[in-house]
């Protein structure tokens, strides 16, 4: 008799990934991650203690995920765009996964400055300031206008209320960013009129 596959919890996590990329993380339980690996639902208790737990462990891959999607290198685009495309490409592709990353309530960071004051998205911002030559505060201004934008557009996406048109979506990020960096710029300017 072959010895038996051992469910390991990388494997119940991937398997909780296909669960929500095919229903929804609103579909992850014991049951239906079982299911998924074709076991019962003792592995996935014996592994995660409670639901929760999975759900969360399941979040840290799915961001995982999102971030080497992100960070894939798209030689058709401008650099300091493409991020924000791939984005939005993310939100199209993999809607269930983006619902759960932005819209479930897992997230980690809980506000903006949370989120733009955060270590790993410090290479995005060092590559942003120095292609507009604006200090961090105000490339973290820009990245907050040009996120925000790209987010609605995503979200409005993956909730199936927009279809995809990347060049179009692409003139609107670049005047999203242009219009950004130069009211950050205008801020510059006024600051350094008055004493």
């Amino acid at each position: 008799m072959p010895p038996k596959t051992r469910i390991t919890e990388e494997k119940i996590v991937d398997a909780a990934i296909e669960v929500v990329r095919k229903g929804g993380f609103e579909q992850i339980n014991a049951r239906t991650v079982a299911d998924q690996l074709d076991c019962s639902t003792q592995p996935v208790m014996y592994h995660f203690s409670t639901i929760d737990n999975l759900k969360k462990a399941v979040y840290q891959r799915a961001d995982q995920l999102h971030s080497e999607y992100l960070m894939t290198p798209s030689p058709d685009l401008d650099p300091i765009l493409a991020i924000g495309i791939r984005y939005i490409r993310f939100a199209v592709e993999e809607p269930q996964l983006f619902r759960f990353l932005f819209q479930s309530g897992y997230a980690e960071e809980h506000d903006l400055a949370e989120m733009v004051n955060s270590e790993e998205l410090l290479p995005v911002l060092s590559a942003m300031r120095e292609a507009s030559g604006l200090s961090m505060r105000r490339t973290r201004n820009v990245f907050i206008t040009v996120a925000l934008f790209a987010h609605g557009y995503a979200s409005i996406i993956a909730n199936n209320h927009l279809e995809f048109d990347e060049s179009l979506i692409a003139e609107h990020l670049e005047r999203a960013w242009n219009g950004a960096v130069y009211a950050a710029a205008q801020e510059g300017k006024d600051e350094s009129d008055h004493p």
